[in-house]
């Protein structure tokens, strides 16, 4: 089978560290070109923007978009007014309603869109999902706490206008726990702490529910030192299921569940050259709508400066 021929828009850390790796391996696409104001690949063609690259390349015929969130509305309906299809990193845009004005721009021109939520793919998520289809959730709990110095050095731009703060890795688990229970959640209270210095916030604390009739609770922090910890607890009214490091663990009341090997990157792009084989996009905007919910109804909490060299 002919690779689908496709270009990276935006080549920094996820880019470098997952997209292009993984692209170099998959034998259903080809990487044919980078676009970045900044960076470039060693060995390919790169240009500072995707209307050169696209201009340069008329053989790509899909795009991965990996540039801070802010940018990737306007870069998604370039793509799509040129006939390409578009995968787009998460979280797809900055805001619920640029994604959704994206989603109907790709109906409308018939062009593949697929909002790529890695952690979904992880080993355990699967297996969680169908463990709980059958049984009565009580209650959940999300701890997604990390040290923001070791996983985003350098990334000014998460603490700017649409950068997300805490809720860049947060959203992670947010797109698991709406993958995996059932009924739609919601937002009922959040708490946000902003450092003084910064636009978006460094931890966060909400109190979820689900018309599925049971509540949650979700705490997000950035400055975490020492062990790092993503896990999502699930208790039923039969037993205990635990997500953990970032859904590639799973225990139910205490037992490790064997897993596949972990494959979030591959599995996504196995994906999208399924979802363009067929002509069909796959767009899920819950994980987004909950952190809108969680700034709209937040109470947010000055704290000192974050300085990422202390």
């Amino acid at each position: 089978m002919t690779p689908i021929v496709i270009g990276l828009v935006g080549y920094g850390k996820i880019a470098r560290d997952q997209h292009a790796r993984v692209l170099a391996e998959h034998t259903g696409f080809r990487l044919a070109a980078v676009a970045d104001i900044a960076e470039s690949h060693p060995d390919l063609p790169s240009f500072p923007d995707i209307s050169s690259m696209l201009a340069a390349h008329p053989d790509i015929t899909a795009v991965s978009l990996c540039m801070p969130p802010r940018f990737r509305a306007e870069a998604a309906e370039e793509a799509i007014a040129a006939g390409r299809h578009v995968l787009m990193e998460k979280p797809p845009c900055a805001t619920l309603e640029e994604a959704q004005a994206v989603e109907r721009l790709a109906s409308q021109a018939g062009v593949t869109l697929f909002t790529a939520w890695h952690s979904q793919q992880a080993a355990g998520v699967s297996a969680a999902r169908e463990w709980l289809a059958d049984r009565s959730i009580r209650s959940v709990q999300v701890a997604w706490r990390e040290d923001v110095r070791v996983w985003h050095p350098g990334q000014a731009w998460i603490w700017q206008e649409g950068g997300f703060g805490v809720f860049d890795p947060g959203i992670n688990a947010l797109s698991i726990l709406t993958e995996i229970v059932p009924g739609r959640l919601r937002v009922t209270e959040s708490e946000l702490a902003v450092p003084a210095n910064c636009v978006t916030p460094i931890a966060a604390s909400l109190a979820l529910e689900s018309d599925a009739g049971f509540h949650g609770t979700a705490e997000f922090d950035f400055r975490q030192t020492g062990l790092q910890t993503w896990n999502i607890e699930v208790n039923t009214s039969e037993g205990t299921l635990c997500l953990s490091l970032g859904g590639n663990e799973l225990r139910i009341d205490g037992r490790i569940v064997p897993l596949g090997a972990e494959g979030e990157y591959p599995a996504l792009y196995d994906r999208f050259a399924e979802l363009i084989r067929t002509s069909t996009s796959e767009v899920h905007l819950c994980p987004l709508r909950l952190v809108e919910e969680a700034f709209d109804k937040g109470r947010f909490i000055p704290v000192e400066p974050f300085v990422e060299g202390l």
